[in-house]
């Protein structure tokens, strides 16, 4: 796909275009790093302040990884 094709692309298309492997494996890690801080977030146990702390910036910067991975588009 060239540059000019994929500066036309909607959003969606965007999604659903295929993705360069690198950005899949990345995605996935992301994914996997996301779940990590759910956990740890939502553990029944008292866990100290900064665990917690750590756990939600890790969170965000997941999520913004693996929205970013999966817009990517082979060209």
């Amino acid at each position: 796909m060239k540059q000019s094709e994929i500066d036309k692309l909607s959003l969606v298309e965007r999604a659903t275009a295929p993705t360069p492997g690198l950005f899949l494996k990345l995605r996935n890690i992301a994914l996997a790093l996301a779940a990590v801080s759910g956990a740890l977030l939502a553990s029944p146990v008292a866990l100290p302040a900064i665990i917690t702390t750590i756990a939600g910036y890790l969170g965000v910067a997941a999520t913004v990884a693996s929205a970013v991975s999966q817009i990517a588009v082979k060209g």
